[in-house]
């Protein structure tokens, strides 16, 4: 074991959590709750972390809120639906963990902090009449609105969305408005109203309902301060050096440090090295780097990967945040929806344009024979219906198309040569889509037969199919896409225990040692992936986290594993 001791100590708590979202959060407040001081460090001027850039999910099988809409569900149906689905990646005593304690964890902080939580209604599984453990709605929960305002001088500092409209709720967006489709048909007077006063929904409401719990305590929150070492006395880890303007600073935790830094995401060279993902583009904030790796590293903390996907985006020409950056476009849902397809260079359609975990596996996809991507690079094809009923990224339906994007053209012919595709192969793949799409049915790749991908992607007043229709209006357009992350939840992470202690690579924990979060290898989901899980992990991780540097950790799985007889 590592012996770094400083000469002094600036600061001496309990815990230190590094990083501010759910996870760092999370543990320090359930640290705080059982008798434990706790500091949080967060690297940017602002706190919330990822979780605020996300949709802020919650997936959580068996939880008191589906039963109390009817919906029959267990933990141990959650477990057998991510253990099928994890292609045995994953680890059974690390999902029988998450959902054991996922919904624990959850009654806990809305008891203890007063979160909100509500079921996303109709919102069903990801892989819903794909399997038996499935349920049609009930696991899927958001925030209720979170009234900024509460948060006093920590307002201004706490992380808000640039992609996310985060003055509406799923049920705004999705029972009441259509859809990610229909975005016209939103209520974007209840959105302008909310976003007067600061009312927070999806993500960066559950980040502030975890901030308010921190500030209610007390808990010290300290921004633009770096965690830079892990600090070891040769038989544990027992505290942190930070640098806060140009300055060292040396915290000593008492009972252990939780590494809840997210993931590595803004890193190019830890993104191919560790995911195999050639050149990202990123929605997610510059922090995002890979501290998790750097800073476990000199204590022989073990690394775990995951098959995972490659997203893809786009830019526009002009469209840039305050940094002078271009704004990334995620595809998802656009690709899914009616009269839009996705070619490669040979003009062909290559899967599910409709539901990102089938579709995206392909992308990276090695043609052994030419070491080539056959579907790499790619385009977004749609025609003048697309562009005049959905929104297409940023660019709202019935607007002019943005100069300097992509190409358009009078005929599919002309568009091919444009971008530099087989003519002939496009012209052939639109007239053998076309007619399956008029009777709502995509033979080749079954567009449509996922639930999920319909409430997600689709337009729910198309007939026959929200998600099919054909390409038969000019001009048409295309759009390359390029390779995007954008959620911060990588393949690979630190391998930790059911208490969340950090493993070494002898497979023992590493003392005073604990992640949280995207930090973490997913080893609860394995091959697959489900929305909601990050945010329900981090919550979790975190909560087990703390419990056990207090000295109380949770005897649930132990008793879960005795009962399935596992």
């Amino acid at each position: 074991m590592l012996n770094n001791l400083p000469d002094h100590w600036d600061i001496e708590t309990d815990l230190v959590a590094l990083g501010s979202g759910i996870g760092g959060l999370s543990a320090a407040i359930t640290a705080h709750e059982n008798g434990l001081e706790a500091i949080v460090l967060e690297r940017s001027s602002q706190v919330g972390g990822v979780t605020a850039l996300s949709m802020g999910e919650v997936w959580v099988a068996g939880n008191h809120h589906a039963a109390a809409i009817g919906v029959e569900d267990s933990a141990e149906s959650g477990f057998r639906y991510l253990k099928r689905l994890s292609m045995d990646y994953g680890s059974d005593l690390a999902i029988l963990n998450k959902v054991v304690h996922a919904r624990v964890a959850l009654q806990w902080f809305e008891d203890t902090i007063g979160l909100k939580m509500a079921p996303i209604r109709d919102c069903p599984d990801y892989y819903y009449r794909h399997s038996n453990d499935s349920v049609p709605e009930g696991r899927m929960l958001e925030v209720l609105p979170f009234p900024a305002a509460s948060l006093g001088e920590w307002q201004a500092k706490t992380r808000i969305s640039p992609q996310m409209p985060y003055g509406l709720t799923h049920e705004d967006m999705f029972v009441n408005g259509g859809g990610t489709a229909n975005i016209v048909k939103w209520d974007f007077a209840k959105m302008a109203e909310r976003l007067t006063n600061d009312e927070r929904c999806l993500g960066c409401g559950l980040a502030a309902y975890f901030v308010k719990g921190a500030i209610d305590r007390g808990i010290p929150m300290m921004v633009d301060t770096s965690g830079e070492e892990l600090i070891a006395d040769g038989r544990r880890v027992v505290g942190v050096r930070a640098v806060q303007n140009g300055k060292d600073i040396f915290i000593k935790a008492r009972k252990g440090v939780v590494v809840a830094v997210s993931s590595y995401e803004r890193n190019q060279d830890y993104n191919k090295t560790l995911s195999r993902q050639l050149e990202l583009g990123s929605m997610v904030i510059a922090t995002v780097d890979g501290a998790n790796f750097r800073l476990t590293g000199p204590l022989g903390a073990r690394i775990a990967s995951v098959p995972d996907i490659t997203s893809l985006g786009f830019t526009v020409p002009g469209q840039e945040d305050e940094d002078g950056r271009l704004v990334w476009n995620s595809v998802l849902p656009v690709i899914g929806q009616p009269h839009t397809i996705v070619v490669n260079r040979a003009g062909k359609r290559f899967g599910n344009e409709a539901f990102y975990r089938s579709f995206y596996y392909t992308i990276d996809i090695i043609d052994g024979s030419t070491q080539t991507h056959p579907n790499f690079p790619c385009w977004a094809i749609i025609d003048s219906q697309a562009l005049e009923k959905y929104p297409f990224g940023s660019i709202m339906p019935g607007s002019d198309w943005p100069e300097g994007l992509g190409a358009k053209a009078d005929t599919l012919v002309e568009l091919a040569r444009l971008i530099g595709v087989d003519p002939q192969g496009l012209e052939a793949t639109v007239a053998v889509f076309n007619p399956g799409a008029e009777r709502g049915e995509d033979p080749a790749f079954g567009r449509g037969t996922h639930p999920w991908s319909t409430w997600m992607c689709g337009d729910p007043f198309h007939k026959p199919s929200p998600v099919l229709g054909p390409l038969v209006k000019a001009p048409f357009y295309a759009v390359e896409l390029k390779r995007m992350g954008g959620t911060a939840i990588t393949s690979s992470g630190l391998l930790t225990d059911i208490h969340s202690q950090v493993l070494g690579w002898d497979d023992q924990a590493i003392p005073g040692l604990y992640a949280a979060g995207n930090s973490v290898a997913r080893m609860e989901t394995g091959a697959v992936m489900q929305s909601g899980i990050s945010n329900a992990r981090g919550m979790t991780y975190g909560w087990l986290a703390a419990r056990h540097a207090a000295g109380k950790p949770s005897d649930l799985l132990e008793k879960e594993v005795a009962r399935l007889g596992l």
